[in-house]
């Protein structure tokens, strides 16, 4: 039995996994960012007990959190939980739950889920992409998590991406973020003349609808998908690449997408395999699970 967290900025999510990758357990609580530091940690050890409790057993933890630990200073850092950053959040939890737990960013756990039981199943080589409110990547080799000498791998989604200057923030501009993300393809409907309020989904189906400033954000998604993408490719090569995240499920990325794709690769040929996750919004919480699975995920 193993216990998986995923720590979000507004809900905090537990499992019990089994060794099956079957869901035992599950429980979900807010996040209390707004009452601080401790609390959200003491959230956490509160939701790892109760899991442990139904579970009957002692279990190890995985936890996955939006930012990374500085393999310098062993502190959180880039969390969007901004009460997180700064904070030695493995030690204290460490000491708050009395065992050593493993903890990695959620984009990776991600990664890691789907290339142990999900859609990248069996695969060499797997970069998974988040595409949703923001865009992150994680990479697994031969089923381990690869973290990098920054503890940093994978995160394309900071990688400068054309030159309208759109500020990102992480203090530059034009990250791939800015682009891919959901709130970047409204900005590119609003470019396009798109008027009125609509989110990222309602973008991206009017588009397939043929309505004009829509059509045109989503053909500039597909532009920045691919070369964005192909800047990986290029450099990886994976066996296949996992899009995960809100906008995953815009499908004319598999087809439209992967045909431009094709044009921005160095390459006369494509056999990276570009596919759907296959556990949906529990990728992340599972792979948080499967971090014990992982040596070397540890600061």
């Amino acid at each position: 039995m193993r216990i998986g967290i995923d720590l979000g900025g507004t809900k905090t999510e537990g499992i019990v996994l089994n060794d099956q990758g079957q869901i035992i357990h599950r429980l979900r609580r807010a996040t209390p960012q707004v009452r601080g530091y401790n609390t959200v940690l003491q959230n956490i050890a509160a939701l790892v007990l109760e899991l442990e409790t139904r579970a009957g057993t002692p279990c190890q933890v995985g936890i996955g959190t939006p930012g990374s630990l500085s393999p310098l200073t062993a502190l959180m850092r880039n969390s969007n939980t901004v009460c997180l950053n700064g904070k030695p959040v493995l030690a204290d939890l460490n000491c708050l739950l009395n065992r050593e737990i493993r903890i990695a960013n959620d984009a990776n756990c991600f990664a890691l889920s789907e290339a142990t039981d999900g859609a990248a199943s069996g695969a060499q080589l797997v970069f998974g992409v988040i595409l949703g409110t923001g865009t992150g990547g994680g990479i697994v080799a031969d089923g381990k998590l690869i973290n990098g000498a920054q503890n940093n791998t994978g995160e394309w989604g900071h990688n400068p991406l054309g030159s309208q200057g759109r500020p990102c923030y992480c203090g530059r501009r034009d990250c791939v973020e800015t682009y891919l993300s959901g709130p970047g393809l409204v900005k590119t409907w609003q470019y396009a003349g798109g008027r009125g309020a609509a989110g990222a989904k309602e973008i991206a189906e009017r588009g397939l609808d043929n309505e004009p400033a829509a059509k045109t954000a989503l053909e500039h998604y597909h532009a920045h998908f691919a070369r964005a993408l192909a800047s990986v490719i290029n450099i990886l090569d994976p066996d296949v690449v996992v899009l995960g995240g809100g906008l995953s499920n815009i499908d004319s990325l598999y087809d439209d997408g992967v045909r431009t794709l094709k044009q921005h690769i160095f390459s006369d040929t494509l056999r990276t395999r570009i596919v759907k996750n296959q556990h949906g919004d529990s990728s992340g919480v599972r792979g948080a699970a499967w971090l014990w699975n992982s040596p070397g995920n540890k600061i």
